[in-house]
C-alpha cells in the first residue's frame, strides 16, 4: 500500500513538472532577454567603452618614431676659402623619438566623451524600442492560441454530448422508439468532429512552435496558455520608449553642439623630440651626434568662414525635426488608441448578444432533444440546432479573445 502511494505521488510529481503553463507577461519578460536582438544592448555597451578609452588616450602622451636615411645631389658648402671646414657628406642618417603632450583643448576632449556616452544611451534605447515593437507580434500570436486551446476545449465538449446522444439513439432504435439510421448521421457528425479536433491541434501546435521562437523558451504543444482578464489603463499621457528615444536624441545633438563649440578652442600641447643621426643639430659637424629639442607650442584657429557656425545651425534644424517626428508619433498613436477604443466598445457590446443568443439556442436545443428522443424529428434536426448553438458559443469565445487582443494592443500602444 505504502509503495502504491509513492509511485503515485511520484507520477503526480511528474505530470505537474511536464506541465507548462504560461502567461502574457511572461511572454513579454522571455522576449525581452532571449530574443537575439536583445543582445545588441550590452555589445553596444562594450563598443561605447573601447570608443571612450580611445578619445581619452588624447590626454596620454603620445610618442612617435622615425628613421630615415637619404642621399642629397648637393649640399651646404662654406664659401670661405682655406677654412678647412669639412663639406657635408651627401648621404645623411636620422632617427628620432618624438613626444606630444596636450596640455590644454578647450575641454573638447571631455566634450567627446559627452558625446560617446549620448549615442549609448540613444542606440540601447532604440534596441528598447524595436523589443518593445515586438510585443505586438507576441500579442497577435498569444491569442491566436488562445482561441485554439478554447476553440479545442468547445469541441471536446460537443463530441462528448454527441457521443452521450448516440448512446441514446443506439437504445432508443433498439426498442424501435427512433427511426433506423439516426446513428449514423451522429457517428457522421463525431468524424467531422474529429477532423476539426486534428486542425485545430494543427494550427495550435504552429502557433506555439512560432512563439517559442519569439520568446526563446521551448514550450510544450500541451502547455496551457493563462487567459488572464486585462484591463485598459485609464486616459493618461503616452508612455512609449520612442518618446524617450526621442528625447535621447536631441541630447545626442546638444552633445554634438558642445563639441563643435569647442572645435576652435586654442590648443596647448607640450612637445620634446630626440635623436641621433648624421649630420644632428649642427649642420657644420659631419659626423654622428646626439640631439634633442623641447618646447610648447600653441594651435588656435582664428577664422574657419563661419564653418562651426553653419554646423550649429544644422544641428539645431536636426532638433525641430526630431520635434515633428514627435508629434507624429503623438498623433498617428492616439489615432490608433481611439480606433482600438471603439473595437473594444464594439466587441463588449457583441458579448453582451451574444449570451443573449446561447440562452435562446440552448432552450431550442433542449426542446430538439427532448423531440428527438420522442421520435419527432430526426438526428439531422438535432446536430442542426447542435452546431448552431456551438457555432454561436464558439463566436462568444472569438470574441471574448478578440476584446482581449484588443485591450492588450491598447495597453502596449499606450506604453503600459
Amino acid at each position: 500500500m505504502r509503495l502504491s502511494l509513492i509511485i503515485l505521488i511520484g507520477f503526480f510529481t511528474s505530470a505537474m513538472v511536464s506541465q507548462q503553463s504560461i502567461t502574457l507577461q511572461e511572454c513579454y519578460d522571455l522576449a525581452t532577454v532571449n530574443y537575439p536582438l536583445a543582445k545588441q544592448s550590452d555589445l553596444l555597451a562594450m563598443q561605447n567603452k573601447l570608443e571612450k578609452e580611445v578619445v581619452s588616450n588624447a590626454k596620454l602622451p603620445q610618442l612617435s618614431f622615425d628613421a630615415q636615411a637619404t642621399y642629397q645631389s648637393d649640399v651646404i658648402e662654406v664659401p670661405i676659402p682655406n677654412s678647412n671646414i669639412e663639406p657635408l657628406k651627401k648621404d645623411q642618417y636620422r632617427a628620432t623619438l618624438s613626444v606630444n603632450q596636450l596640455i590644454y583643448n578647450g575641454g573638447a576632449t571631455e566634450a567627446s566623451l559627452g558625446v560617446k556616452s549620448s549615442q549609448l544611451k540613444t542606440r540601447q534605447k532604440q534596441v528598447e524600442v524595436n523589443l518593445y515593437q515586438l510585443k505586438q507580434k507576441i500579442n497577435q500570436l498569444y491569442f491566436s492560441i488562445l482561441l485554439a486551446q478554447e476553440t479545442h476545449l468547445l469541441l471536446k465538449a460537443k463530441q462528448e454530448q454527441l457521443q452521450a446522444k448516440l448512446s441514446e439513439v443506439k437504445s432508443g432504435i433498439k426498442y424501435g422508439v427512433i427511426l433506423p439510421a439516426s446513428d449514423k448521421v451522429l457517428e457522421a457528425e463525431l468524424l467531422k468532429l474529429k477532423q476539426q479536433l486534428i486542425e485545430v491541434k494543427s494550427n495550435k501546435t504552429s502557433l506555439i512552435e512560432t512563439l517559442s521562437s519569439v520568446i526563446g523558451q521551448p514550450l510544450n504543444a500541451s502547455a496551457i496558455f493563462q487567459n488572464t482578464l486585462l484591463e485598459t489603463v485609464p486616459k493618461t499621457e503616452l508612455n512609449r520608449p520612442e518618446l524617450e528615444l526621442f528625447q535621447l536624441k536631441k541630447d545626442e545633438i546638444e552633445s554634438n553642439d558642445a563639441l563643435i563649440a569647442k572645435q576652435n578652442a586654442p590648443k596647448l600641447l607640450g612637445f620634446a623630440s630626440g635623436g641621433y643621426g648624421n649630420p644632428g643639430l649642427n649642420m657644420l659637424d659631419n659626423s654622428f651626434q646626439a640631439f634633442y629639442t623641447v618646447g610648447i607650442k600653441l594651435n588656435w584657429n582664428v577664422f574657419d568662414w563661419n564653418s562651426n557656425k553653419k554646423q550649429r545651425e544644422s544641428l539645431s534644424i536636426n532638433k525641430d525635426i526630431i520635434d515633428t517626428e514627435t508629434e507624429t508619433f503623438k498623433l498617428n498613436t492616439n489615432i490608433e488608441l481611439n480606433q482600438q477604443q471603439n473595437e473594444i466598445e464594439k466587441l463588449e457590446a457583441f458579448i453582451t448578444s451574444d449570451l443573449e443568443i446561447i440562452t435562446l439556442r440552448k432552450e431550442v436545443l433542449k426542446s430538439a432533444d427532448s423531440q428527438l428522443k420522442n421520435g419527432v424529428i430526426t438526428s439531422s434536426v438535432y446536430i442542426t440546432e447542435l452546431t448552431n448553438l456551438f457555432e454561436d458559443e464558439n463566436t462568444l469565445v472569438k470574441h471574448k479573445i478578440q476584446l482581449q487582443l484588443a485591450k492588450a494592443n491598447y495597453n502596449i500602444n499606450k506604453g503600459h
